[in-house]
């Protein structure tokens, strides 16, 4: 098959496009080397087999181009950052999501494309599904407001009884996006699982968890755990635990990612379909900090001083038994992750400013704050 992989010089992209090559299929890549992410330019591990091609995703004379010739796209191209722009979420999540779908229908290159894949995000589920033990009764609470997290009060309660509530798996009937990420990413859901069966133009949704490995950008502050935890113990500088680290996240590796990304593909059963994507794992940060100490044979104490990330869920885990029943399950451990990147990171340069430069930037946006009662 022709293959066009969005946004391909990234981290799911790069290794998805590896992975179809190694398949037999013929990669064309398309990315606009936004400079917060590949602030070098074209990556050197791009596979020399890909065909790569610089442009703008929303560019539609340069979109009208990539797609001729070709048999299925995988539509990875994304904005995500912290920044108040929120019209660049929706122009290049969700315009770029229509945009494909028009031209497809507009040339007729619709009956040539045999699947459109489009990345969309846990984030999509918000705050996910909690459960009042005492009420009896799955609560979908909203973002955590700066009134009640300046106080230091970290947990959902229970609207009714007020008693803290019991965090659950989400699955993909659970809708709740609370940032202009999450609701651009929810739009190109919409977008693809919709207008892919009004048109016959077999598509899927897959909603990544807290996806890890080498390739992952350290220079994109939107970037996690791993990046954050990474830097400090390379550095030697302690890294801050927001809240009060006990916070359940989901890591799943880019090995089992790509493996997602191939069978749906390949299966039917996936079409007009959203997948959660995860790692089947639950986590504390704290947990996970602990683990890469002992992976990476560093220690160095962390920083809880009332610190929080204004807009961060407080639990997230996505239950994925119906990606699990067309035959995939993760395979690879956090363990497997931190070891990746490590060797990874290890061979980055410029290491030292990058840390610095993005607590620096997020605190001058406000994301990250200070209770006011530690």
């Amino acid at each position: 098959m022709n293959i066009l992989i969005t946004g391909g010089a990234g981290f799911i992209g790069s290794h998805t496009a590896d992975a179809l090559i190694a398949k037999g299929h013929r990669v064309r890549i398309l990315d606009n080397l936004q400079p917060a992410v590949h602030p070098k330019g074209k990556p050197a591990y791009l596979h020399p087999e890909a065909e790569f091609i610089q442009g703008d995703v929303c560019d539609r004379d340069v979109l009208r181009k990539v797609l001729e010739g070709m048999d299925a796209v995988y539509h990875f191209a994304a904005y995500q950052d912290y920044l108040p722009d929120f019209s660049t979420f929706f122009r290049v999540n969700t315009v770029s999501t229509a945009l494909i779908y028009e031209i497809l229908l507009e040339t007729g290159m619709c009956s040539r494309i045999q699947k459109v894949v489009v990345a969309a995000s846990q984030a999509v589920m918000g705050e996910g599904r909690y459960r009042c033990l005492s009420c009896a009764v799955d609560i979908f609470p909203s973002i955590r407001l700066d009134a009640q997290l300046s106080q230091g009060k970290w947990d959902h309660s229970c609207p009714v009884c007020g008693n803290v509530l019991d965090w659950m798996p989400s699955d993909e009937s659970v809708i709740h996006p609370c940032n202009p990420y999450a609701i651009s990413k929810n739009s190109q859901e919409q977008i693809a699982i919709h207008l892919g069966a009004r048109y016959g133009i077999p598509s899927v949704a897959m909603r990544y968890s807290i996806v890890q490995g080498p390739r992952q950008s350290f220079y994109n502050a939107y970037s996690g755990a791993m990046r954050i935890f990474s830097l400090s113990l390379m550095l030697g500088k302690q890294p801050i635990i927001f809240e009060d680290g006990k916070q359940i996240r989901d890591f799943v590796n880019i090995r089992d990612v790509v493996s997602a990304n191939l069978l749906v593909l390949e299966s039917s059963r996936s079409d007009y379909q959203v997948f959660n994507v995860g790692g089947n794992q639950a986590w504390t940060v704290l947990d996970f900090y602990d683990t890469m100490q002992r992976i990476v044979n560093r220690e160095n104490p962390y920083v809880m001083s009332g610190y929080y990330r204004y807009g961060d869920t407080r639990h997230i885990f996505s239950d994925t038994h119906k990606l699990q029943a067309l035959g995939w399950k993760p395979v690879y451990r956090v363990e497997d992750s931190i070891r990746d990147y490590w060797a990874y990171l290890l061979l980055q340069d410029n290491k030292g400013d990058i840390l610095e430069y993005a607590e620096k930037h997020m605190k001058g946006l406000q994301v990250i704050r200070k209770s006011m009662s530690i």
